[in-house]
């Protein structure tokens, strides 16, 4: 999605017109940030469980974006609900345009029968936005000779950053071996505009979903002898967000403790948008388990016209599930089968 929206950011960050539209940034290792994917991923686990993501795509390119993200989560067993905590951090472009998320989030589970659960979950975040106005240049900084070293006439009705409250809801479908979720960001559109002006943030749905094949082993199916998991994940993710959409299709190799990954994003039979065409990248992960740590890395392949020469992306994730208390029986959570990264 990225990749057909730069050319606009970057004129964005050179132009900075009245009412411009943003995207959400994004990770490649989409089930290692459960809870910036869906909100019905809060409490997912039967103890408490924390995790770290970072994200720097095209880092040869002076438009790049850097991401962060931090969550905690715990379930409630007592209630049937998962409670969940999600800050995300986001620099863009030339001008350093940065937005920062702090969210709550709320999920209930509900048993439908002896196969399948739902959890529908919902999000409160605020959102704080700001940008570096002293990096943008303007049309009388320049004459025919090129660039000038004076200060800008332009004025701003804007103070240095804004801040408005955001809503988001998501819900899961899943069985032992079976995953379906959609999620909606965004319900309320808020105005996200840094200038007298308005600039609605468009609702981003998403639509992801998962079967793992569990691997023959001799101690049976789906795990060996020592209890470390077999199987075979293929999986997608499609959203959309205001003119542009996105699919990655691909899948998982657990073979405990190595995890490997492989994705395919972009649309291949989709029409080129404004002379870009929805080919964006091959994304490979290799990812560690350790106990109750794991840690992933991810590579961007970019195959898109703005070509390898951006760098790509990097990503890394990181989540730890905290050791349950012994004096405390096990909590009967039903996991959700999707892949650890």
């Amino acid at each position: 999605m990225r990749n057909l929206v730069c050319i606009l950011l970057l004129t964005a960050a050179v132009c900075l017109p009245l009412d411009t539209r943003g995207q959400d940034p994004q990770f490649s290792q989409f089930y290692a940030a459960p809870l910036y994917l869906n909100p019905g991923f809060a409490g997912t686990t039967p103890y408490l469980r924390a995790g770290a993501n970072f994200r720097s795509q095209w880092p040869s390119l002076e438009a790049n974006f850097t991401t962060y993200s931090f969550y905690m989560d715990y379930f409630a067993e007592e209630y049937n609900s998962g409670l969940g905590l999600l800050i995300t951090a986001d620099k863009e472009g030339l001008a350093n345009l940065t937005s920062t998320s702090v969210g709550i989030q709320y999920a209930y589970e509900l048993q439908i029968n002896d196969r399948f659960t739902f959890r529908p979950g919902v999000q409160a975040a605020y959102v704080l936005r700001d940008i570096n106005f002293n990096r943008l240049t303007f049309g009388d900084q320049f004459d025919e000779t090129g660039f000038l070293d004076q200060p800008t006439a332009e004025q701003f009705n804007t103070g240095e950053n804004i801040g408005f409250v955001d809503f988001s809801f998501g819900g899961l479908l899943f069985s032992r071996n079976f995953w379906f979720g959609v999620a909606a960001h965004h319900l309320n559109t808020p105005n996200q505009s840094l200038i007298d002006g308005n600039s609605e943030l468009p609702i981003k749905y998403s639509i992801h979903s998962g079967y793992r094949f569990p691997l023959p082993t001799n101690a049976g199916r789906g795990y060996n002898s020592d209890g470390r998991e077999r199987s075979i994940t293929p999986n997608f993710q499609y959203k959309r967000q205001g003119e542009f959409d996105q699919l990655e299709v691909g899948t998982y190799l657990t073979f405990e403790p190595i995890i490997f990954g492989m994705w395919y994003r972009g649309i291949p039979l989709q029409e080129e948008f404004d002379g870009f065409n929805d080919k964006e990248s091959l994304i490979f992960l290799v990812g560690l388990t350790a106990g109750n740590l794991n840690i992933g890395y991810s590579f961007d392949y970019t195959i898109s016209e703005l070509g390898i020469a951006s760098g790509g992306a990097h990503e890394i994730s990181l989540s730890y599930q905290f050791p349950p208390d012994p004096r405390r029986p096990p909590k009967n959570v039903r996991q959700i089968p999707c892949p650890k990264f």
